[in-house]
């Protein structure tokens, strides 16, 4: 880049042309090639750039506070379009970088460990984070005492989640690649190039002065071990370039983290470069031409990004995709006001392809995960799955999208599955006997007779998940069936005759509403208190006073023992 004034006029002009909108989905150009699948899109805009195999789908994350489900979202996302790309012929590499050398700039509230349990900053060693503010992720003793340092914690719990997920991710340490040397060349052509750098940088950050002294290179302070800001000067003679820099104070959000003054050399593997010139190096080193991102890095380290890559770095950044955010039960995932939840802890209410669908839906939109209403999720992947066997009735957008994504969801496809139906599947969760559960499945006919034992198995793994989902939520479902005994109870002849008339209107057949309706009618035609009467069935079938709505109930768990227990006979 020319220092002269119509020189950098006409290259920021043509950087203005270059840019790339990263909002790819919700293109006019994306609109116009109409696909089933989101992925299908981007595969698309990765293609007609010709890129050499492997092609390298990439994601990544700062090790801070708790890996919960929100952060799966890069890798999943990654993840359907490198399947896309494979399913296309190409061979594909999905890495994900942990960003593990920046520095830990404040205490997080709450931690977890590798089993998913989140546990609270006074729980652990939280001397071992307090002493090290200011320092690199992976020079950080493990808070837990089980891994190598508070970084590797951090990442093995994000290898874990993508490990339960199936998803092939190669996890790649920042740290390791500074210190490898393998970011060596990189840095040393950004410092080589510093002015431009300062130049590019100073559009982006008001602190940085186009004729100012600012050097992209953060040292690690021998001294102290924190990551420092200033630089003092650079030599990079020789084989083992250097640079001279003092240990000064770091601002981190409202907080200062002082630096102890040391003044020292450090040579280009012990440091880092800027969040802002490392993620272009990253494109650079590993060979990315493609990357998802949350819409906070849409308009703020993207822009910046592509025109480091282009005007200091010399290469043409990777197809960019924004992704948004999703909710939890309503709210935003946050670790210090404790609403997260783990892949781990997901997988203990349901399925890996249920999760894996969630992430197959529209990119774009804004979607809320409810715990709360997790039956409905299931219902809709339990929908998909029919409509790809062509088990149901759907509209052309339905079955097209079915019948692309579904394999891409599943393992294997495999027509002789059996799904039951999740509210169900949290009825017999009610029961304790496994065996009980299948016999009243098969007597509901959700369980045909000639079904294959590992569909058997695996619907019936259906009803452990939804039971955890009952009792993790405390909703109407959240209660034990008592099975092999009449609970203890003293009703009066009233009520012990209105019971008998809802088992003959339960023995004949009816829809859950008609029971449901029936019990206030029968209540009322004996004159039995509507609540004293519901009352009496929950004793009778829970031994409590208070339940789930009765007449649905009733309608799910198999018919002869409904009839039986109301008539008191076992």
């Amino acid at each position: 880049m020319s220092a002269d004034g119509d020189a950098d006029e006409e290259t920021g002009d043509a950087a203005a042309s270059d840019a790339i909108s990263p909002y790819t989905l919700q293109s006019e150009e994306a609109s116009e090639t109409r696909h089933a699948f989101w992925a299908d899109t981007v595969a698309d805009r990765i293609e007609a750039r010709d890129p050499d195999e492997p092609i390298v789908v990439k994601g990544g994350i700062s090790p801070s506070g708790v890996p919960h489900l929100g952060n799966v979202n890069e890798i999943m996302r990654g993840y359907f379009v490198a399947e896309v790309l494979r399913d296309r012929g190409h061979e594909v590499r999905q890495v994900f970088t942990a960003d593990d050398r920046d520095p830990l700039r404040g205490l997080p509230r709450t931690l977890c460990d590798l089993e998913g349990n989140l546990v609270d900053l006074g729980e652990v060693d939280a001397g071992a984070l307090g002493r090290n503010l200011g320092a690199p992720y992976t020079d950080i003793p493990d808070p837990f005492g089980c891994c190598d340092s508070y970084g590797d914690h951090f990442a093995t719990i994000i290898q874990d989640s993508a490990d339960a997920l199936d998803v092939p991710i190669e996890l790649v340490s920042n740290t390791e690649l500074y210190e490898s040397g393998e970011f060596e060349a990189v840095t040393r052509f950004v410092l080589e190039h510093r002015e431009r750098a300062r130049e590019v940088l100073s559009t982006y950050q008001d602190k940085v002065d186009a004729d100012g002294d600012y050097v992209p290179f953060n040292p690690i302070c021998e001294a102290c071990g924190k990551v420092t800001e200033t630089v003092t000067s650079v030599d990079l003679a020789g084989d083992e370039p250097t640079v001279d820099y003092r240990c000064t104070d770091m601002e981190a959000g409202d907080q200062t983290i002082d630096g102890c003054g040391h003044e020292g050399t450090a040579t280009l593997r012990e440091g880092k470069l800027p969040w802002r010139f490392e993620w272009p190096g990253q494109w650079q080193l590993l060979g990315v031409d493609f990357e998802p991102f949350g819409k906070d890095h849409a308009e703020g380290s993207w822009p910046s990004g592509q025109d480091v890559a282009r005007n200091v770095l010399e290469i043409e950044p990777p197809v960019p995709m924004v992704y948004e955010w999703f909710t939890l039960d309503g709210e935003p995932f946050s670790s210090s006001a404790g609403n997260v939840i783990l892949v781990s802890d997901v997988l203990e209410l349901l399925e890996p392809e249920v999760l894996r669908y969630f992430f197959v839906k529209d990119p774009v939109k804004a979607r809320d995960f409810s715990i709360e209403h997790l039956d409905q999720l299931v219902d809709e992947f339990d929908r998909l799955e029919a409509i790809y066997f062509d088990e149901i009735e759907a509209d052309e957008d339905e079955r097209a999208f079915a019948e692309r994504v579904y394999p891409f969801i599943v393992e294997e496809p495999r027509e002789e599955r059996i799904r039951l139906p999740y509210t169900f599947a949290a009825v017999l969760g009610m029961f304790d006997d496994p065996d009980l559960r299948e016999d009243v499945a098969r007597k509901e006919g959700h369980i045909p007779d000639d079904a294959p034992e590992w569909a058997v198995e695996e619907a019936l793994d259906r009803v452990e998940q939804a039971r955890n989902w009952a009792r993790r939520t405390g909703n109407e479902f959240d209660y034990e069936l008592k099975r092999t005994a009449i609970p203890d109870h003293d009703f009066d002849a009233a009520t012990e005759d209105a019971l008998a008339e809802l088992a003959d209107f339960i023995e004949a057949g009816h829809e859950p509403d008609e029971i449901q309706g029936e019990i206030y009618e029968t209540a009322k035609r004996h004159d039995v208190d509507v609540g004293d009467f519901f009352a009496a069935g929950y004793r009778l079938f829970f031994d409590e006073d208070q339940g789930p709505k009765l007449g649905p109930f009733l309608a799910k768990v198999d018919r002869e023992f409904v009839v039986a227990r109301l008539r008191r006979e076992r």
